[in-house]
């Protein structure tokens, strides 16, 4: 394949390098979503800079075909949050969950299992 731009780098480090420490002007542009068909059909565009208020569908994962409006873009992160997308802590206390915070629950979870005194019959 011809390289298309020769201002940018095909270098798999430099490419890494300029999205992990992109401005958030340029992580806007990184974060867009595609549109639905509909809105496709009318706008003639493909996609669009995600921003607060906007409504998704979420297509990848474990809340897949889920449907909310944005409350926050965490730019420096690349986290979207989502409405309705949280988990109900026992108190009452809504939690928003990304992939990160599921993998602490999960390692406080088995930490506690194995702390667990278990019973010794002698």
């Amino acid at each position: 394949m011809v390289k298309v731009s020769t201002s940018v780098s095909s270098s798999r480090r430099k490419s890494r390098k300029a999205h992990f420490s992109a401005p958030s002007s340029v992580r806007r542009n990184i974060m867009s979503a595609p549109l639905s068909k509909e809105l496709r059909e009318k706008y003639n565009v493909r996609s669009i800079p995600i921003r607060k208020d906007d409504e998704v569908t979420i297509v990848r994962g474990s809340n897949k075909d889920k449907e909310g409006k944005v409350t926050s873009v965490y730019r420096l992160k690349y986290v979207i949050h989502v409405e309705r997308v949280t988990r109900d802590k026992a108190t009452g206390a809504s939690l928003k969950l990304d992939k990160d915070r599921e993998a602490i629950l999960e390692r406080i979870k088995r930490g506690r299992e194995l702390s667990k005194p278990t019973k010794v019959s002698a």
